[in-house]
């Protein structure tokens, strides 16, 4: 095994993305999907539909990769011109592909179309070059090796885009040959920022091995902390750095991978044959929709009632009017009563409810914008507790939803400790 690790550099086309109207995801996917192989990128260049520039920037990445993706381009239209570039850098005429030419009529012929020429532009492809199949849309990915680089041309649609990054892989491994992989250790965390981490470790004075990088994305709801190895010898110090960090931060630490607070949320209900429903105010049926993302959710999530009116709290959920008008919506008698109506409504084994002032506008001196009561439980137990959070209106929804979710896992797991955001974020007086 070589321990050379390859150059892979993107280049990313389009005047969409240059003018704001598309943002660049496909980058991002694409260093993930890579990442988790245990290959980096270590460039990209984004450029607008400019013929000479595209060329030139090919050219130089050409020559200074291994790899290079170039994503965009590849569609019936004028300024779709990424066959015609690779063409003139590589050297070759533009020839009508075979396949390519199969690949659209076929496409066409599934919608009831016939391929007209601008349809059929797509099949133009740079002579000589192998395809790339996209088993989504109208233009077929493809290939071609320049001085001793190779190119691979993906379209923008970032769902077609998706559903080709194996195979590309596969043919980017077969041009690169042997090397040795490193590996991507990724933490799921939720209540704890950044800084927070960063710090929690510096003061920990831990022993950190130099082969294991440390990194971060912050997200929201979620932060991801990733152990980094660039030869999987390191493996064994990446795990005992995991082991570190789980016993500095605990019961913050979600997974690891991808997964979500719902997701495992969902695998716990699983696992112990139980149902959840939510009872939802301030988050308009986020908490809802986060679990209905996940597939298979049926098996654990019964139902989700959005009472936004107080008049629909009480005649949906049963809510008391004496509650409502003494103590107001966003109350801790409110939100148990909410909880008590969807487990009576739903007969689910655990519900969540919340109501807040997501702002910008409804706040008092008593109840500023963020502030938000939770509750969550079952049929013997119902746990409450009032947070302020002076966040943004979304990120006040997505905040809330998580940590909704948050308290439901921290329950099914037994968990009797309270997570940092609670005391980060309580209310001085509870109203």
């Amino acid at each position: 095994m070589s321990s050379t690790t390859p150059t892979i550099q993107l280049l990313l086309t389009g005047n969409e993305i240059m003018s704001g109207d598309t943002v660049d995801s496909n980058s991002a996917m694409i260093a993930q999907y890579l990442g988790e192989q245990g290959l980096g990128v270590t460039r990209k260049v984004t450029l607008g539909d400019d013929p000479a520039a595209l060329r030139t920037e090919l050219e130089q990445l050409a020559r200074s990769s291994d790899v290079v993706i170039v994503n965009g381009g590849l569609g019936p239209t004028v300024d779709d011109l990424t066959a015609e570039i690779l063409a003139a850098v590589a050297g070759v005429s533009l020839a009508e592909h075979a396949v390519a030419r199969a690949h659209v009529e076929s496409w066409c012929g599934r919608r009831g179309v016939v391929a007209n020429a601008a349809n059929l532009k797509q099949a133009l492809l740079p002579a000589g070059c192998d395809i790339v199949p996209n088993p989504i849309g109208s233009a077929v990915g493809f290939q071609l090796t320049v001085q001793d680089c190779l190119v691979v041309c993906t379209p923008g649609v970032p769902g077609e885009l998706r559903a080709m990054l194996p195979q590309v892989l596969a043919n980017m491994e077969r041009h690169i040959g042997s090397f040795t992989p490193g590996d991507v250790l990724r933490l799921q965390t939720f209540g704890l920022g950044e800084s927070t981490a960063q710090q929690i470790i510096a003061d920990a004075g831990l022993d950190w091995p130099p082969e294991v990088e440390l990194g971060f994305r912050a997200g929201a709801p979620q932060m991801e902390i990733k152990l980094t190895v660039r030869d999987r010898v390191h493996v064994d110090a990446q795990r005992q750095c995991r082991d570190a960090l789980q016993s500095l931060f605990g019961d913050h630490i979600i997974g690891e991978g991808g997964t979500t607070l719902a997701q495992r949320v969902l695998t716990l209900l699983a696992e112990q044959g139980a149902t959840l429903s939510t009872a939802e105010s301030c988050t308009g049926g986020l908490i809802a929709s986060m679990l209905t993302q996940v597939p298979g959710s049926s098996a654990g999530f019964h139902a989700g009632f959005v009472t936004y009116s107080n008049a629909i709290k009480s005649s949906v959920l049963g809510v008391s009017e004496n509650s409502l008008s003494t103590h107001g919506a966003v109350s801790e008698p409110v939100v148990v009563e909410m909880v008590e109506g969807a487990l009576a409504k739903s007969g689910s084994d655990y519900a969540i409810a919340v109501s807040g002032i997501a702002g910008p506008d409804g706040g008092s001196a008593d109840k500023p914008v963020g502030t938000v009561w939770l509750a969550w439980g079952n049929a013997q137990q119902v746990h409450t507790r009032g947070l302020c959070w002076p966040v943004e209106r979304t990120l006040f929804q997505t905040m809330i939803a998580a940590a909704g979710l948050d308290m439901v896992r921290r329950m099914l797991l037994g968990l009797d400790t309270e997570p940092r955001y609670f005391k980060q974020r309580s209310q001085k007086s509870a109203p």
